[in-house]
């Protein structure tokens, strides 16, 4: 495997604020500069199926790792949830815009998030994300994680799982994998996200139009 998945076993759960852990090197630094290389380039803001850019061929491994029965039964352990024919959806980022990062538990239709960082090393002081809280204080966080590649986080989704990072503009690579209460909101959110990438692609075309002359 590329992942790690023995450290992720041996990492312990932080309960508080809420059920979530960090992986340190998931995924191992000899490996993370040809993920970078084959992450894909769609330079438009947001998440996007991975289907929506062409991936090479390191980081489609790493997310069949990532949805994998065995990634699955240590997810379900590590959380206490029994995940057994919950479907996934994948999805990725590849800029960060000055409007993300805000306070936010995640969405209900989610059990459990993955995140897995795909960036170099991290020396900024926006985009780092935090474990909050409460739901109205980005300075009140039981911990900060810097983005760097190969760093995993992984939580339960529940109303209090709040996170969030000071802003950011530029390029903030991840994957992010959520286990989906069940198969219909799952094709739901995909088809949700297929749409906004066609608008993003025609917004984007028509801004970098010439404009019409008289």
């Amino acid at each position: 495997m590329l992942v790690d998945l023995d450290a992720y076993r041996q990492t312990p759960l932080n309960e508080k604020p809420y059920p979530h852990l960090v992986v340190r090197d998931f995924l191992p630094p000899e490996k993370l500069s040809a993920a970078i290389r084959d992450f894909p380039t769609l330079d438009v803001g947001g998440l996007f199926l991975p289907e929506a850019a062409e991936i090479g061929p390191s980081v489609k491994e790493i997310i069949a790792e990532l949805e994998s029965e065995a990634m699955r039964q240590a997810v379900g352990e590590k959380l206490g949830i029994d995940l057994s024919g919950r479907p996934t959806l994948v999805t990725l980022r590849n800029r960060c815009n000055a409007r993300d990062g805000r306070i936010h538990p995640d969405s209900k239709f989610k059990l459990a998030t993955m995140l897995l960082y795909l960036n170099e090393p991290w020396a900024v002081d926006g985009g780092r994300l935090r474990i909050l809280n409460s739901s109205d204080d980005l300075e009140d966080y039981a911990a900060e994680v810097p983005p760097n590649g190969g760093t995993l986080v992984c939580f339960k989704v529940q109303p209090n799982s709040w996170h969030g990072h000071k802003p950011f503009v530029g390029p903030r690579r991840y994957i992010m994998v959520n286990y989906c209460q069940d198969q219909a909101v799952r094709d739901s959110e995909a088809a949700r996200h297929r749409l906004s990438t066609r608008v993003k692609k025609v917004r984007r075309l028509f801004a970098g139009a010439p404009a019409e002359t008289a």
